[in-house]
């Protein structure tokens, strides 16, 4: 068995060709000779153990890593809780093999979080977030920016538009909903779906109950607050909503409102709103 070609030190860049990656990942499987051990002499039984021991030393840093940040998080002047020994347990199996750094940042700050308020991350929130990919929680980033909370209400809801119900302005009406263009913001269909499928929003649109004409509803988006009132009756908000998981995983992320989805809400609702 020949060895697999070593990385030439002017290839260690992402620029290289598919084959040269496809040969890089030899490594993991034990098929490329380094300092001590030759794949060539190795039996296949042996290529597997030098396998294993990669992958445990990978799972063992990755491990470091993450407690690492959870280090750092954890403040020394609050009273720490024991954790759940089933809990770390989990938490452990599954962070070990978070291999990117943006994600074992969340994972630590995961930990840490359990260990000053614990009961906070559930073990289904867990096998979630391991299934996540790092663009995918670019996605759920960029939805928590657009999303909203409503008067004192501690969900999220991303606004996707709002409907006239009834009363005899409808007759004057071209349509009856007014949608945001949410693909224009970077949200398009797709990445919706992508979060449904990944369990952070839930797979049906929503509607608030009728809007008390003239009463003021309360929108906080992250740092930004604004009042809506409407203008009459049979008004009601369309939304996506974010399921537990979702909820659980918005305790991780702090994203700056989207000035221009915020700047778009106030012209498309003007018609029917004031906004303060």
């Amino acid at each position: 068995m020949a060895d697999t070609p070593s990385e030439p030190k002017s290839e260690q860049t992402s620029d290289v060709s598919a084959r040269k990656k496809a040969l890089l990942l030899g490594r993991r499987l034990g098929l490329t000779s380094e300092e001590g051990y030759r794949a060539s002499q190795a039996s296949i039984a042996e290529r597997a153990e030098h396998r294993q021991r990669k992958l445990d030393s990978q799972y063992q840093a990755n491990l470091e890593a993450v407690y690492t940040i959870a280090l750092a998080n954890t403040p020394s002047e609050v009273t720490g809780t024991d954790l759940d020994p089933d809990w770390v347990h989990q938490f452990f199996q599954l962070a070990e093999q978070i291999h990117n750094r943006k994600m074992q940042e969340l994972w630590g700050r995961i930990l840490a979080y359990e260990i000053t308020s614990p009961g906070n991350f559930s073990l289904r929130t867990l096998a979630t977030l391991k299934q996540l990919t790092h663009k995918e929680a670019q996605f759920f980033e960029k939805a928590l920016a657009m999303a909203v909370k409503i008067n004192n209400e501690s969900r999220h809801k991303l606004i996707i538009g709002y409907r006239y119900a009834g009363g005899i302005g409808k007759l004057f009406r071209k349509t009856d909903a007014i949608s945001i263009g949410l693909s224009q913001f970077g949200l398009p269909y797709s990445t919706i779906l992508t979060l449904i499928d990944s369990g952070i929003l839930h797979r049906s649109e929503f509607e608030t109950g009728l809007l008390n004409s003239k009463t003021p509803i309360s929108f906080t988006l992250q740092d930004i607050k604004m009042t809506l009132t409407p203008k009459g009756g049979h008004l009601l908000f369309s939304y996506y909503r974010l399921t537990p998981v979702g909820e659980e995983l918005a305790q991780l992320v702090r994203p700056g409102a989207d000035i221009e989805y915020t700047k778009a809400i106030k012209a498309l609702f003007a018609k029917d709103f004031i906004i303060d």
